[in-house]
């Protein structure tokens, strides 16, 4: 009989709630306690998923009827709770980005190693409908060898959005590169593994703040270049993820709600060229990325599944933003160098 994975949420804001509410849906784990700065925040969250509420996140990390923590805190406060969770011997699933620095995110991959413990970064774009039939199909050889791939990534904006803390650079650690670009960053990595050079440009177009709310990336491996654009100045939610390869190509567009319906067209290169043959997929059953992502999150502690998503991708995405930033000070290209496992 498999063990039951028990969990405690720090954060109860709006992603632990989308993850407790993932442990009730997938019936995988059972949440046993939530820990929040705000107490009345974690005692209403308590109430509702009928847990206990903690006044600290040490409290939670140190349980002994807690097998697994989610970290859904602010990203300046992710890597000391992370580090602390593993050494109370926990699983840990750290919401993206994994830290505000490479640093911070290559200490907590080495002490995930060092702890043998899962560690999860939540890339739940990853567990997309549509993105996980586009990678199953470019897996199948279906568009040949990827050439590159383009991608923009929107926000609509929102009234006193420069006053939120993502715009607050020692809570955010940065701007809309880290944030939404970081999930972009993590799908071409995951279609066209590792770059090795980067050029960004990271600018402030409209809001009153010292982050980028617009940035614009240009990254390289030996076969593969990625081009992409995110804003917060879009005016209306998008999400655009196109992957081309030698004997076709992968359109993706939309993730649900406001961002439009999930499509993905598979158009397939004829052999005299011309108008493509194409097949089109929609998805319209809801947004289930936070229920699969939960489900592989608990079968890979369980070891019946694969970690789609861990620490050395966290930390691997962190790298290639920071020489984005890097490169968009100096005007010039930055090399990477990734993170490898026996490091």
């Amino acid at each position: 009989m498999t063990k039951t994975v028990r969990v405690g949420i720090v954060g109860a804001g709006l992603i632990g709630d989308k993850r407790a509410s993932s442990i009730c849906q997938t019936h995988q784990g059972k949440l046993v306690a939530v820990a929040d700065s705000n107490v009345a925040v974690a005692e209403a969250f308590a109430a509702h998923y009928d847990t206990d509420a903690l006044r600290s996140w040490q409290a939670l990390v140190s349980r002994a009827d807690v097998d697994a923590v989610v970290v859904a805190v602010p990203n300046a406060y992710v890597a000391e709770i992370v580090l602390a969770a593993l050494r109370n011997g926990k699983h840990v699933l750290c919401e993206k980005p994994f830290g505000i620095s490479s640093a911070e995110s290559i200490k907590m991959q080495k002490a995930a190693v060092k702890a043998g413990k899962v560690v999860k970064v939540g890339f739940n774009h990853r567990f997309h409908a549509a993105i996980l039939k586009a990678h199953e199909l470019l897996k199948k050889g279906a568009i040949g060898d990827v050439l590159f791939v383009r991608a923009r990534y929107g926000h609509g904006g929102r009234k006193g959005m420069e006053k939120e803390w993502r715009f607050n650079r020692s809570i955010s650690g940065g701007g809309e590169l880290l944030d939404q670009g970081v999930h972009i960053i993590d799908l071409a990595r995951w279609f066209a593994g590792d770059f090795k050079t980067a050029y960004g440009l990271a600018q402030t177009k409209f809001w009153d703040t010292k982050v980028d709310d617009n940035s614009f990336g240009l990254l390289k491996n030996d076969t593969v270049t990625l081009e992409f654009h995110v804003s917060t100045t879009n005016w209306k939610n998008i999400f655009s993820f196109e992957v081309f390869g030698s004997l076709g190509y992968l359109q993706i567009d939309g993730k649900g709600g406001s961002y439009g319906e999930e499509t993905l067209i598979y158009g397939k290169r004829r052999l005299e060229f011309g108008v493509p043959t194409l097949k089109h997929y929609s998805f319209r059953a809801g947004d289930q990325s936070w229920n699969l992502e939960w489900k592989n999150f608990i079968e890979a502690i369980q070891g019946k599944n694969a970690l789609c998503g861990d620490a050395l991708d966290g930390a691997n995405a962190n790298l290639v933003v920071e020489a984005l930033y890097k490169s968009s000070a100096s005007g010039h290209e930055v090399a990477i160098r990734p993170l490898r496992q026996s490091e």
